[in-house]
């Protein structure tokens, strides 16, 4: 399965990566419209986490194992049959314990939606046919998404 890699040595932390997922997972898809417009402002599902002159992009792992789906009590985390760990929030009862059972810190909470608790995390862009829209959009290629042995 592909995944998303980080080259933090090739991060300048402009943010770009978090500014196209909120927009990928608008629903106009449009910059202008996605944040001034729309009734519900996405949450990026990747961080730049910054200290000094060291960026890092940090989203899902996907992990073989994922502690997040064990942890999940009413089955809103699942792995597909790609190997994917994705999300359904109409199962989601809003407990975060897959934000607490997460050893990247990559589950978040979506604080955009007042009506009920849920969670975002990286899907992948799941319906792009190009891929994730945070790898396509890093200026200096610091995020990959291929697959990799081992």
């Amino acid at each position: 399965m592909k995944k998303l890699y980080f080259r933090e040595e090739w991060c300048v932390g402009c943010g770009r990566c978090e500014v196209v997922c909120a927009i990928e997972h608008s629903e106009s898809k449009h910059p202008i419209i996605a944040y001034f417009h729309e009734k519900i402002r996405q949450t990026p599902r990747i961080v730049v986490e910054r200290k000094g002159n060291i960026s890092f992009a940090n989203t899902c792992r996907h992990c073989e194992e994922p502690d997040c789906v064990n942890a999940c009590i009413a089955g809103a985390l699942y792995k597909d049959e790609s190997g994917k760990v994705l999300y359904d929030p109409n199962k989601c009862v809003g407990c975060y314990s897959c934000i607490m059972a997460c050893p990247y810190g990559a589950i978040m909470k979506d604080i955009n939606r007042k009506e009920r608790k849920q969670i975002v995390k990286c899907d992948l862009c799941n319906t792009r046919k190009e891929g994730p829209a945070c790898a396509e959009a890093c200026p200096n290629r610091a995020i990959i998404f291929e697959e990799k042995e081992g």
